[in-house]
């Protein structure tokens, strides 16, 4: 059995952590990678789709970072419970005509003892934006330590 530090239950600063680690695992935008943070049987529901299982996050997380490009996140802790975590998020994107778009959205996670994630409920809303109005500008990858987080950028 794989095991996924930290576990639950989550404390303050174990949920901060979560939050952080899957951040990274995002802003990484390697689908394979992403997928071994959820339980082989994971369920999603991402706006209006329906995900069921590490294939089906492969493949939706292959398609979604085809289209949004110069993908950038950054997650905050919500709030916290034994096993379950809320997020808020914003990430920016541009798609292929170069039109950028922040992206501001809610999750509900519910988390096995291994600390695998089985439920991912997300809820989002794309605001076009002018490429002169992004916020987020460091390089793909992982969020430097001292970029401002969503409540330091006033989202």
């Amino acid at each position: 059995m794989t095991t996924r530090p930290p576990v639950p239950p989550f404390t303050r600063e174990t949920a901060i952590e979560k939050v952080r680690l899957a951040e990274d695992a995002w802003n990484s935008r390697d689908p394979e990678k992403v997928s071994l943070g959820y339980t082989v049987d994971s369920r999603w529901r991402n706006r209006a789709e329906f995900v069921n299982g590490r294939e089906e996050i492969v493949a939706f997380l292959t398609r979604k970072w085809h289209r949004e490009l110069d993908y950038r996140l950054i997650k905050e802790l919500w709030a916290f419970t034994g096993n379950r975590i809320a997020v808020r998020f914003a990430y920016e994107c541009h798609d292929d005509s170069g039109q950028w778009y922040r992206s501001y959205g809610n999750e509900n996670w519910d988390f096995g003892e291994d600390g695998l994630m089985r439920v991912r409920l997300a809820c989002i809303n794309d605001l076009p934006i002018a490429e002169s109005d992004r916020k987020y500008h460091w390089p793909l990858g992982r969020r430097p330590e001292n970029h401002p987080g969503l409540s330091d950028l006033g989202f």
